[in-house]
């Protein structure tokens, strides 16, 4: 049952009852003490889960379940407030702190029967692409564990062992992804602001849906770019992906960014017919540092595409050379922004300087933030300045616009889906990914993902193979506003082509034999 899709098994099966929600809980919770060594979860809110998993089953004794998540073991990162369980987006800023209230996205799934497992681990703030610069330490990645990595890495010397080899998670999701990766929940819940669901969805082999700006709360989402942060979704199908989205979209009154018209849930129709859609391939994708092997197999993936009967045709985005600097303009000017809340008077930490309430201040944000915070609060302030605002952030702003107007462009000439790489490269190695600073592998990591952050627009990861070091690679499909059916139908008929091979992990079937029976593929609904 672990591995099994949302509506058309797990559900099934807790309504048959052939498994409890308890026994299901308990099994993730299990899988949770046996996988710690991945980093995955900062706080495990086991007691809460337990009570929501026994509530569960007295519904479903009754016959009255309250929907298809309802007794659903799931996961949220934990820059997401949670009433009565820890809030800390991996800061020492907000260690100790436990919000009053649940974000709106929180309520939804709780209000719909979901057990909450715990909140998963992330680079601080959500500011970085690795998942490792968290005041928790950093997230491995589960295939650095896996039967596939080990038979194909071999170690460079005697002296490096096991332990150094593992790999990145990816960032800032990535320990939604890693969670959702090892089995210890069937979704998660990831934010991305410029490819922070995507990535490590593409390197946890998982699929992490993006959803148009607008189309779920952000109310209760700790924010890092107001304009353009979005909820996102980690689960281990693209079905499931559709289910977490027909939860939790539509309109919330507590956030005036929502789309003002009611959401309808939908079933994804299974795509057999493909002739009649168009695939743009956005030449400007093809970016500088992009692997040979991500090349050749975002090639082949248009090549089966066409051999189907689709139409594919490459387009061009003109503006995506400038969009990293662009993104890091405005992102860095909205953190300055967003941070001026932490200054230690209404919550979080506050340091013990009383020498003056300046001094206080200063001392508080240096003791709470880390280095890459603190260095995108200084970028941003100077881009704000009143001689540099008109020159930076004014000029990026139009930018936005220019880049924004490109997909349009795009698919008002008849395009449905783009199809791009979502990384440059498979997962790096933790020892090798720290060698560069946290700008540097951010401007580099999110080259891919975040103009469609930019533009709000629909994006989603689908795991497609193995690289060669037998690591999971993703492609990116985004596609035109507020068409999230037509873009998951499309990346559910690309699943069910490609197969992905589901992951081996042999480090969990020493700690619990029997949870991991060889499976076919990845698609579990």
């Amino acid at each position: 049952v672990l591995k099994d899709g949302l509506r058309s098994q797990v559900s099934a099966a807790l309504k048959e009852g052939r498994v409890t929600p308890t026994e299901l809980c308990q099994r993730c919770l299990a899988l949770i003490k046996s996988t710690k060594f991945l980093n995955a979860y900062i706080t495990v809110a086991e007691e809460t889960a337990l009570k929501q998993a026994e509530e569960s089953e007295e519904r479903y004794k009754r016959g009255q379940p309250l929907g298809v998540l309802d007794g659903i073991p799931i996961a949220v990162k934990d820059n997401f407030n949670t009433a009565g369980i820890e809030t800390t987006c991996a800061s020492n800023m907000l260690k100790g702190y436990i919000s009053p209230y649940n974000a709106t996205v929180v309520q939804k799934l709780l209000d719909q029967g979901a057990v909450l497992l715990g909140k998963t681990n992330l680079d601080e703030f959500a500011m970085g692409s690795g998942s490792t610069d968290g005041v928790f330490g950093p997230v491995r990645n589960p295939w650095s564990y896996s039967k596939q990595y080990k038979e194909k890495s071999v170690p460079k010397s005697h002296s490096e062992s096991r332990e150094s080899n593992w790999v990145i998670a990816g960032g800032s999701s990535g320990g939604s992804a890693a969670a959702v990766s090892s089995f210890t929940c069937f979704a998660a819940l990831g934010s991305d602001t410029g490819g922070s669901t995507r990535s490590p969805a593409a390197h946890c082999g998982v699929v992490g849906l993006k959803p148009t700006y607008g189309l779920i709360s952000r109310h209760g989402l700790i924010p890092l770019v107001n304009s353009m942060d979005v909820p996102g979704i980690l689960t281990r199908c693209v079905d499931d992906a559709a289910v977490l989205l027909g939860s939790l979209a539509g309109h919330d009154p507590k956030d005036s960014t929502t789309i003002q018209d009611d959401f309808k849930p939908f079933e994804l129709p299974s795509l057999t017919d493909v002739s009649k859609l168009s695939v743009g391939i956005p030449k400007e994708y093809h970016a500088p540092g992009l692997s040979s092997e991500i090349l050749a197999l975002w090639s082949k993936a248009a090549d089966l595409f066409k051999n189907a009967g689709a139409k594919v045709v490459e387009v061009s985005l003109p503006h995506t050379r400038y969009s990293i600097v662009c993104y890091h303009v405005l992102c860095t000017a909205e953190v300055a922004s967003n941070m001026a809340r932490f200054d230690g008077l209404e919550y979080g930490h506050r340091s013990d300087m009383k020498d003056s309430t300046e001094s206080m201040y200063a001392a508080t944000r240096r003791e709470g933030f880390n280095d890459v915070v603190r260095g995108r609060i200084l970028s941003g302030n100077y881009f704000l300045l009143k001689q540099n605002y008109e020159k930076y952030f004014v000029k990026a702003q139009k930018v936005r616009r220019l880049i924004a107007n490109d997909f349009v462009k795009v698919f008002r000439g008849g395009v449905d889906i783009l199809l791009t790489p979502t990384t440059l490269s498979d997962a790096a190695p933790y020892t090798e990914f720290i060698q560069e600073d946290n700008r540097t592998r951010s401007a580099q990591d999110d080259i891919l993902t975040q103009a469609a952050n930019m533009a709000g627009l629909p994006a989603i990861n689908v795991p497609t193979a193995l690289s060669e070091r037998g690591l999971p690679v993703g492609l990116q499909f985004i596609g035109r506003s507020f068409q999230e059916k037509q873009l998951l139908t499309v990346a559910k008929w690309f699943e069910k082509q490609v197969q992905f091979p589901v992951i081996q992990l042999e480090e969990v079937k020493r700690h619990d034999n029997g949870v991991f029976q060889h499976q076919k593929s990845a698609s579990f609904s």
